[in-house]
């Protein structure tokens, strides 16, 4: 058992397909209430009639993660709905760019740290004071394993993640001494729209995505929600400040 409290609340960002729409089913499945935000609203409450038509309980709350007014609303809107905020899973994020750094734009720079950086930054900042006030929480922040070392022709976006991974390792020693336990989770590839909307364009992309991790194969989002439950959970009480590869032997190259 994950050792998550049934009753208890999660707030997942770009929840509206992915990774972020399988944590919040998997959240449910395990007597979470759960707030599904994205700029997507109609594949937000598309993830909010699959966890209710399995049982679960949920909610929409449309947010940009950009904007101060619109994430702080959202945590607002999270209390209000159902009273606390347990869990968060800060996942919401953009796509990379493909290009040498030279090339880059500084529309795509301005868009990619907004929602990667700021946006993690944002949520933290007005999730964390309803923990410290509950007493504790547990948050996650989607970085990727491009936060962990060299990224030729994602620069940005792998600046991004390492970003990501800064603000998680020095947020969780802020709070540490608070109850709030804050880590990030480093997928590599995984199955997703994303994925798919590369390799269709190109096939040769999906063997070398698979060609790169040791297991031979790319990840599943299931894969990436059970490692954010197990960080939320109170298996996972002594662990804080981490970045956690989820990679099928990636790094370990």
């Amino acid at each position: 058992m994950s050792q998550l409290l049934s009753g208890q609340v999660a707030l997942v960002t770009g929840a509206a397909a992915g990774i972020g729409r399988a944590t919040a089913q998997a959240f449910a499945r395990e007597g979470i209430k759960v707030v599904v935000s994205d700029v997507d609203a109609q594949g937000g409450e598309a993830t909010v009639e699959l966890i209710r038509a399995a049982g679960g309980e949920a909610t929409f709350i449309r947010c940009d993660v950009t904007r101060d007014a619109e994430v702080q609303a959202l945590v607002a809107g999270t209390v209000a709905a159902y009273g606390r905020l347990d869990y968060a899973f800060n996942n919401a994020g953009i796509e990379i760019e493909q290009g040498k750094l030279a090339d880059g734009q500084e529309s795509e720079f301005d868009a990619i740290i907004g929602v990667n950086v700021k946006g993690v930054w944002l949520c933290m900042k007005h999730q964390i004071p309803v923990m410290l006030a509950q007493g504790g929480g547990a948050i996650v922040n989607t970085a990727s394993v491009a936060g962990l070392g060299a990224a030729p022709k994602m620069s940005i976006y792998a600046a991004s993640k390492h970003a990501v991974i800064g603000l998680t390792k020095s947020a969780a020693i802020e709070y540490a001494k608070k109850k709030v336990r804050i880590n990030a989770v480093c997928p590599a590839v995984i199955d997703t729209d994303m994925f798919r909307r590369a390799y269709e364009v190109d096939p040769k992309k999906a063997e070398f995505a698979a060609a790169m991790h040791p297991v031979g194969r790319v990840g599943k989002v299931e894969e990436i929600a059970s490692a954010v439950l197990y960080l939320c959970s109170d298996n996972a009480g002594f662990t804080t400040g981490i970045a956690l590869p989820v990679d099928g032997g990636a790094t370990a190259i």
